[in-house]
């Protein structure tokens, strides 16, 4: 399954509405994927290979190997 190792965020679930109608009528199931990245990051002293979402990156919570 998808999810990221720091933040442990993962696919989300909701519906996909049309917007040509005033009233709601039609709706479909969709999903979002979060943005992973496999990177070599240093966890606990080791070089591994763990999935990191985008945000995680940039916002540095992620040592790099």
């Amino acid at each position: 399954m998808a999810k990221c190792a720091i933040c442990e965020k993962s696919i989300s679930h909701g519906n996909k509405i049309s917007i040509a109608r005033s009233h709601v009528s039609r709706r479909a199931t969709r999903t979002w994927k979060p943005n992973l990245r496999n990177v070599k990051a240093v966890v606990d002293g080791e070089v591994k290979t763990i999935p990191v979402c985008a945000k995680c990156l940039r916002s540095g919570k992620v040592k790099r190997a």
